[in-house]
């Protein structure tokens, strides 16, 4: 599979985020490093850049990206290799009390999907799903985990209505063998949904690799985590965008930001999801799911009902 990654919605977010030369930036997912490389260019000399990323190939792209800006008047860039989870432990260890502006894109790069960790079904690859070498991996819990606790995740993560039918498939075929490939994956999930299912435009197996892949990662605890720090270390003023890619993690985004507005911590502007005009869509199909939120923050909030609302030169950090 190609390598190669187009950021969705860059002018957007640009636009949205208003960056000045002098702000204190986020860059919460690297991934691409494309919107990393917009953010950087827009600012100045005194400004400071933070870019955040779990995977190391992805650090890796945001310190070519600084290395290659040879303005004299570039920013200070700090390059974080971590969770986003954990961005208010990192801006604390950098010192960093505030920040202007925030970017959260959670969608996966095309780099991402197309290294050989299994993310995509497109390839018979090693079932890891995992940024890097440790943790528990997509096969451990499809060899591992309870019939219920398949069906589970694969409905709770992939809204998948044959989840039930492809966790009984899976456990069927892990029977006579572990199932260790994306290919010995697909074959179980082909077996546990109907013959007119495998003919729909979207693979058969996509909302189940989706689940997997949410669960190995815990991607809807670390959005939630991330989100909510995000929004206690945003700068009076200052703004939050977030990129959501499909309906699970978009109504968590949406419902954090909402629970944000009704304490008073700020407003969404616009107060409807930005989406991608159809030149956008057309040129990359990944775009058509995307939308862009955006919070502002209030002039100012005090400490107290701040803790009230919210239940926070390169370096290499």
């Amino acid at each position: 599979m190609e390598s190669r990654h187009d950021s969705v919605l860059v002018e957007e977010v640009l636009t949205a985020l208003e960056v000045q030369p002098n702000d204190t930036v986020v860059d919460a997912t690297l991934g691409g490093a494309g919107h990393f490389k917009k953010l950087l260019a827009a600012l100045g000399q005194g400004g400071v850049i933070i870019g955040i990323d779990a995977d190391p190939a992805a650090v890796e792209r945001g310190r070519e990206a600084y290395a290659e800006d040879r303005r004299p008047e570039r920013p200070v860039a700090h390059i974080v290799n971590d969770n986003f989870r954990n961005i208010q432990r990192i801006l604390g260890r950098l010192g960093i009390g505030q920040v202007n502006k925030m970017l959260f894109d959670l969608g996966w790069s095309g780099y991402q999907i197309s290294a050989p960790r299994g993310f995509s079904f497109q390839n018979d690859e090693p079932l890891l799903m995992t940024y890097g070498e440790n943790g528990e991996t997509a096969a451990d819990i499809v060899n591992t985990s309870t019939e219920e606790y398949l069906a589970n995740i694969i409905y709770t993560y992939g809204e998948e209505r044959f989840a039930r039918s492809i966790a009984r498939a899976i456990v069927t075929a892990r029977a006579k063998g572990r199932i260790l490939t994306t290919g010995a994956l697909v074959e179980a999930i082909k077996a546990g949904t109907p013959h007119n299912y495998h003919e729909k435009k979207n693979h058969p197996a996509t909302k189940t690799f989706q689940a997997l892949r949410i669960a190995v990662n815990d991607e809807i605890g670390a959005m939630r985590e991330g989100l909510v720090d995000a929004l206690s270390a945003l700068a009076p003023n200052g703004k939050l965008a977030v990129i959501s890619f499909h309906s699970i993690e978009d109504r968590i985004v949406k419902e954090i930001l909402r629970n944000a507005v009704q304490t008073g911590l700020g407003t969404l502007d616009p107060k409807k999801p930005i989406v991608p005009g159809r030149a956008e869509v057309l040129k990359n199909r990944r775009a058509r799911s995307a939308k862009l939120r955006v919070f502002v923050r209030v002039p100012a909030v005090s400490v107290a009902e701040e803790a009230d609302s919210l239940t926070p030169t390169l370096s290499y950090v």
